[in-house]
């Protein structure tokens, strides 16, 4: 396998040095456009009659604590973006349209059939099911573009 370093027999996984700010500037822009994305300005009102919420179950959730639900958003938007910066480097992406190529083929390998569940056991619909990964689409491609150019 090219991009691996054999040691006789075993397969060792290459160093790769991840630019930090990199991840972090991504993660905080992933955690910005899912709050637009899941607003009432975009996909809020459908996303909530999806879930089988309304307002007053989301401002009953926002009393038990919102503040740690939306740390733990973002700091899976970190780790997502940290996870991303590698699989950037393996691919080699030097540019912006490179690292967006590199997050599509991510999403489409795993987030839509990781998502999927939501639809085929949850019960939830096929627009409950678009809103979500078409979040993971727009977030996905901006910061693999973003960490293929800030190598």
């Amino acid at each position: 396998m090219t991009g691996f370093y054999g040691r006789g027999d075993k397969m060792a996984v290459p160093n790769v040095d991840v630019n930090l700010l990199a991840v972090l500037v991504s993660g905080v822009i992933a955690f910005i456009i899912g709050g637009l994305w899941y607003s009432p300005l975009l996909f809020g009102n459908a996303w909530m009659k999806g879930s089988n919420m309304n307002i007053k179950d989301m401002k009953k959730a926002s009393q038990k604590g919102m503040s740690n639900k939306y740390i733990i958003t973002f700091l899976g938007s970190l780790l997502t973006a940290y996870i991303l910066a590698h699989f950037v480097k393996y691919l080699t992406a030097a540019n912006f349209m490179e690292g967006m190529q590199a997050g599509m083929w991510i999403w489409l390998g795993f987030i839509v059939p990781v998502s999927l569940g939501s639809v085929l056991w949850e019960g939830k619909s096929m627009k409950f099911f678009f809103i979500n990964i078409g979040y993971y689409f727009v977030s996905i491609l901006l910061m693999g573009g973003i960490l293929a150019v800030w190598q």
